[in-house]
């Protein structure tokens, strides 16, 4: 196995409020080598930002309580200060924003801003030089007449163009590590497919590990090799993306399945949504946190009600999936869902069957 660029190992991060401890991100692992897209998926809540600011050191100051591993190319993040931590972000580690126009500065051009990321990692070099290296990587991201725009502001771009600039400032040091957290929200379907086919492009170029935060599974399926199933705050499933498409383990991963479009198959059946809502990280579940919304609880004899599940390999070698289900009733079930028949919740009574047409 390559030596890893990343490994995060037993992952926690806590915030303590008035109202209890919020387990944002409770016991996460993976691990991730250069030129290696990883996909971590799941709900709003499921700790997949919460994770990125973390291996980015952005927690610091905050009330945040860290524990666990974080390492970059070897060197353990979550005890390093936070002068180290800011020395790598930006030159060895660099993050992609949800929402550019706020993580922009309005007063300040566009060029100013990649200038400003690039000399802080480069302080012999002269303004000229730096202006001279925007304009290079406004030019590699897509931006058209980039000796032109370097000097416009953010508000004087669209969307998909602040995105882009977003990508060249990331990359203007030459990252090892590239974090992206839902860098095509809000964007349509056409200037989606731009930014990730410019992602994937950027990353062969600069042989970056890059981390893909999304909640559209679409996205991983285009881009990732592996995928990272989050739910409340802990790690589901987690394996290459081939094993994870072609045999997913978690009943969450296939509702998540189930409940999106696939283009890979004929789809006769109802998409399938998955019961109930997200639980609060400050009241996980007992057990296994999906429990409460899952329709196979009651095939595992009430484990699933107080214990909690670890993750364990699969018959695939490296598919790790936190479920007290056998191997044979995952296999069984994902099946039967795949074939269009969902199970009756035993708790409920609620449930869609077979010959349910859309």
């Amino acid at each position: 196995m390559p030596d890893a660029l990343l490994e995060v190992e037993d992952l926690r991060i806590h915030f303590p409020t008035q109202d209890g401890l919020v387990k944002s991100v409770d016991g996460v692992s993976f691990r991730l080598e250069r030129g290696r897209t990883l996909g971590i998926v799941g709900e709003s809540g499921s700790g997949k930002s919460v994770t990125s600011l973390g291996i980015m050191g952005l927690h610091h100051g905050s009330r945040a309580e860290i524990t666990g591993h974080i390492r970059l190319d070897g060197e353990d993040l979550v005890a390093a200060s936070p002068a180290r931590v800011r020395e790598l972000r930006g030159s060895k580690m660099a993050m992609i924003f949800q929402d550019p126009l706020s993580s922009l500065h309005p007063y300040y051009t566009i060029g100013n801003q990649i200038i400003e990321a690039y000399r802080v990692h480069h302080p012999d070099a002269t303004k000229r030089q730096a202006r001279q290296r925007a304009v290079e990587m406004l030019d590699r991201v897509g931006i058209p007449q980039p000796s032109a725009r370097v000097d416009d502001y953010p508000h004087q771009f669209s969307g998909g163009m602040r995105q882009r600039v977003m990508i060249a400032m990331a990359l203007c040091n030459d990252p090892g590590l590239l974090i992206a957290d839902e860098p095509t929200t809000a964007l349509d379907v056409t200037v989606q497919a731009q930014i990730l086919d410019l992602i994937h492009d950027l990353q062969s170029e600069f042989g970056s590990a890059v981390i893909m935060i999304t909640h559209d599974l679409g996205v991983v399926a285009e881009l990732s090799d592996d995928i990272l199933v989050m739910y409340a705050g802990r790690a589901a499933e987690y394996g290459s993306a081939a094993d994870i498409f072609a045999s997913p383990g978690h009943p969450y991963t296939w509702g998540l399945l189930a409940s999106m479009p696939r283009m890979d198959r004929e789809r006769l059946t109802r998409l399938v949504p998955i019961p109930g809502t997200p639980p609060s990280l400050i009241r996980v579940p007992p057990g296994c946190p999906f429990h409460p919304r899952c329709r196979y609880g009651h095939l595992n004899g009430g484990r699933s009600e107080t214990e909690v599940p670890e993750l364990r390999d699969t018959e695939h070698t490296g598919h790790l999936v936190a479920c007290h289900l056998t191997a044979a009733e995952r296999a069984k079930q994902w099946a039967l869902l795949a074939a269009g028949k969902v199970p009756e919740d035993a708790r409920t009574g609620a449930g869609a069957h077979a010959g349910d047409t859309a």
